[in-house]
């Protein structure tokens, strides 16, 4: 069985002493690409060397909702820079998050309008963060959504009542290690997720998987997640892996060349 990370964090310092091992362990697992999404330039950066340096690694340029505040004129001609290297596959890491305090609301979503129009400009999809803004982050999302909007709301934690409604709006959705926990209420949205829809993730070095939670999470706890999915969906773990790999390679057109490619 073969398995993609969607979103993983390799640049993180937590990785520092053991990236080569880490992928390494990714890989005996069956988990043989790996996405790196960035946060702002700087770890994109980071993000993009960590993808030319191993086989199988692919990243995303972008700036998360935290670093939105007083943003400095250019700084989304370089993100589009970014993403004219061929193992970028996606404008991200983007979105809201209300849960801190780090960037007024207006910001956070005059950056994310930015980003998703260069995102559909670009023919590339969006990676979304949402951290309690569920219905302004699908708002925009529906705003800005012309057929040509498609992306990832990853690490996704809310109800299936609103799974349905981003389903609806063109986007696929991915969980983590936090469907393993004991009191996770996220069967019924994991439940209603077409196939044709579903992506796994470790979101490492958070989130990791029970019996590991609390420790460093790594991409070799994919199928940790992934069997969750089967028991939660009535599915075999085969099934799952098959389904997660393929949406994943179609969303992000993985190993298609792209101009400089």
């Amino acid at each position: 069985m073969l398995f993609i990370d969607t979103h993983c964090h390799l640049f993180w310092n937590d990785f520092d002493h053991d990236l080569d091992d880490a992928i390494a362990r990714a890989k005996a697992e069956g988990v043989t690409r790996i996405i790196v999404p960035g946060t702002n330039v700087e770890t994109s950066m980071l993000a993009q060397g960590i993808a030319h340096r191993f086989e199988g690694v692919y990243f995303t340029a972008g700036v998360h909702p935290h670093d939105a505040k007083d943003l400095p004129v250019g700084i989304f001609a370089r993100i589009e820079a970014l993403a004219a290297d061929p193992l970028c596959v996606a404008i991200g890491e983007i979105g809201l998050d209300y849960h801190y305090d780090f960037c007024p609301k207006e910001q956070q979503h005059e950056a994310l309008r930015a980003q998703l129009a260069l995102a559909k400009s670009l023919g590339l999809p969006v990676v979304l963060h949402n951290r309690e803004s569920d219905e302004d982050l699908l708002d925009i999302c529906r705003e800005q959504q012309d057929g040509g909007l498609r992306g990832q709301f990853h690490c996704f934690s809310s109800s299936r009542d609103y799974a349905e409604r981003v389903l609806d709006a063109g986007f696929h959705l991915s969980f983590t290690g936090n469907v393993t926990y004991k009191k996770s209420t996220l069967g019924d949205a994991v439940a209603v997720v077409p196939d044709g829809r579903l992506l796994v993730e470790t979101d490492a070095p958070f989130m990791a998987p029970a019996p590991f939670r609390g420790t460093r999470n790594e991409p070799a706890r994919i199928p940790l997640i992934a069997q969750r999915f089967a028991e939660l969906r009535g599915q075999d773990l085969a099934h799952v892996a098959a389904c997660t790999t393929a949406n994943a390679v179609a969303l992000f057109r993985l190993g298609e060349m792209r101009p400089g490619g």
